[in-house]
C-alpha cells in the first residue's frame, strides 16, 4: 500500500506554518486508543467474541466525532488514519468537533438482524465510559446505518437511565435524526463541485462526469447531477464494474437496473467498463466515491479529467497526487469534498440539544453556507500560497487545530 496523499500534504502544511517535526508528531498522534472484546449470544445459543476499538484522535476543538464500522478487515492502523482525517475534516468545515473513529472486526453478512442488534448494544456497553454527547459522538460508517444508531442511542439511554438523543448522529428522522442527513455528503460535494467549476472557469456545457462508486454518496451525487442541466453523467461503476455512454446515462434507469440486477453489468445503450477504465476516461470531472487508493503512480499519468472530486476517503496515493499536481489536474481533497456528512451530523447534534428541529430547506441552506465558506477559504489559500487545494485544506485545518491546542496548553510556544 502506498503512502496516502494526506500524510505528505499535512507535513508540507506544517512546514509552511513553521511547525517542527515534534509539533507535527503531537498533532498527528491520537489522544488514546481503546480496545475491547464484545461477547454476544448468537441465535444458535452459542457465544461469539468480536474485537472492537475506538480511536480518539484530537478533542482540542470539541468532542471526538466519527463513525463506527462493522467490517472483517477493521484494524488499528486503518482506524487511526480515519480518526485523524475526521479531525482535519471537522476543522475545515469549522464545526466544533475533533476526530474519532471506531470499528468492530466482523463480517456483518454472517449475522442475523438480532445478532447485529446485540453487537451494536454490546459496543455501547464496552465503550460507555469513553463516549457521550460531550465526549465522543459516534455515527454510521461502513456496514452500519440509521438502525444501528437507533439501537446504540437506545442502549446508551438505558444505561444512563434517561433519554440521550444527542449521543449519536445519523439516526432515523423518526427517532430524533435530522432531515437532509441522507443526502448531506452528496449535496455538500455538489456545492463544492459547482464552486470549483466556476473557479476553474470550465465553460464547456454539458460538463461530462464519471463517478466511481454508486453507493449512497456516489448514487446521491448522480441524482443531483441529473437535476442540473450543466452536467452530463457519462460513466458510473460499482464494485463489479461499470457502464459508459458518451451521450449520457439516464440516472433513474441506471439506479433501477442496479437495484433489479444487483450490478451495472449489461445496462442497455452503454458499454461495460472496468473500474480501472472508468478512471482513465476522457471526461471533465472524475469523482472517486468508493474505495481508497484508486489513483496511484501506476495510473495517474493516464487520468484525463480536468477536476477530481474526492468523495471517497484517501482515493489518491501520495505518488499519484504528485503526478496529478505536476500535470495541472485540480484535486478537491476528501476533507473538503465529503465534509457535508459530518456537517449535517453536527446540525443533528445541535437540534437534539435544542429540542428544536429544522426543515430540510434550512438544513440544506446552512450546509451550503458552511461548505462554500470552507471552499472559498481553501481556494484563497491555494492561490496566495501557490499550493495545491489539498495542502491549502491542511493549512486551514492544521492552523485551527494547532491554535486550539496552544490555547489549551497542549502545545507550547507561539499562538
Amino acid at each position: 500500500m502506498e503512502q496516502p496523499a494526506y500524510q505528505v500534504a499535512l507535513k508540507e502544511a506544517a512546514q509552511i506554518l513553521g511547525r517542527s517535526d515534534v509539533e507535527l508528531d503531537r498533532l498527528m498522534t491520537p489522544d488514546r486508543i481503546i480496545q475491547a472484546d464484545i461477547a454476544i449470544q448468537l441465535d444458535s445459543g452459542e457465544t461469539a467474541i468480536f474485537s472492537a476499538l475506538r480511536v480518539q484522535h484530537n478533542a482540542a476543538r470539541g468532542p471526538y466525532k466519527g463513525g463506527i464500522r462493522f467490517h472483517p478487515q477493521v484494524d488499528v492502523e486503518e482506524v487511526k488514519t480515519l480518526s485523524s482525517l475526521m479531525t482535519w475534516k471537522c476543522a475545515v468545515a469549522n464545526i466544533p468537533f475533533g476526530g474519532g473513529k471506531g470499528g468492530v472486526k466482523v463480517d456483518p453478512k454472517k449475522l442475523s438482524p438480532l445478532e447485529l442488534e446485540r453487537l451494536a448494544r454490546g459496543y455501547v456497553q464496552a465503550f460507555v465510559k469513553h463516549i457521550g454527547p460531550n465526549q465522543d459522538v459516534p455515527a454510521p460508517d461502513v456496514n452500519t446505518n440509521e438502525q444501528t444508531m437507533a439501537w446504540m442511542m437506545d442502549e446508551y439511554s438505558r444505561i444512563k437511565g434517561h433519554q440521550m438523543h444527542d449521543f449519536v448522529t445519523g439516526k432515523p428522522v423518526a427517532l430524533f435524526g435530522s432531515k437532509g442527513r441522507e443526502m448531506a455528503t452528496s449535496l455538500g460535494g455538489k456545492f463544492i463541485l459547482d464552486l470549483m467549476i466556476d473557479h476553474l472557469q470550465i465553460t464547456k456545457r454539458p460538463i461530462q462526469v464519471a463517478i466511481q462508486g454508486l453507493g449512497n454518496v456516489g448514487g446521491g451525487l448522480a441524482k443531483l447531477l441529473s437535476l442540473d442541466p450543466r452536467y452530463k453523467l457519462v460513466a458510473v461503476s460499482d464494485s463489479q464494474g461499470g457502464s459508459y455512454c458518451p451521450t449520457g446515462l439516464e440516472v433513474s434507469e441506471v439506479l433501477a437496473h442496479k437495484q433489479t440486477n444487483g450490478s451495472l453489468a449489461g445496462f442497455p445503450y452503454s458499454h461495460d467498463i472496468t473500474n480501472a477504465e472508468l478512471l482513465e476516461l476522457d471526461v471533465d470531472v472524475l469523482v472517486p466515491a468508493a474505495l481508497e487508493e484508486q489513483i496511484t503512480s501506476s495510473n495517474a499519468e493516464h487520468i484525463k479529467a480536468k477536476l477530481i472530486l474526492e468523495l471517497a476517503n484517501n482515493p489518491i496515493s501520495a505518488s499519484g497526487d504528485a503526478i496529478l499536481n505536476s500535470r495541472g489536474i485540480s484535486v478537491v481533497p476528501d476533507i473538503l469534498a465529503n465534509a457535508g456528512g459530518v456537517t449535517v451530523s453536527y446540525f443533528e447534534w445541535v437540534q437534539n440539544r435544542e429540542g428544536w428541529y429544522w426543515e430540510e430547506g434550512e438544513v440544506n441552506g446552512r450546509l451550503q453556507k458552511l461548505m462554500l465558506e470552507a471552499g472559498q477559504q481553501i481556494i484563497k489559500i491555494a492561490d496566495e500560497k501557490k499550493v495545491s487545494l489539498r495542502v491549502a485544506a491542511f493549512l486551514l485545518s492544521l492552523e485551527r487545530v494547532d491554535r486550539a491546542m496552544r490555547l489549551r496548553g497542549k502545545l507550547v510556544g507561539r499562538n
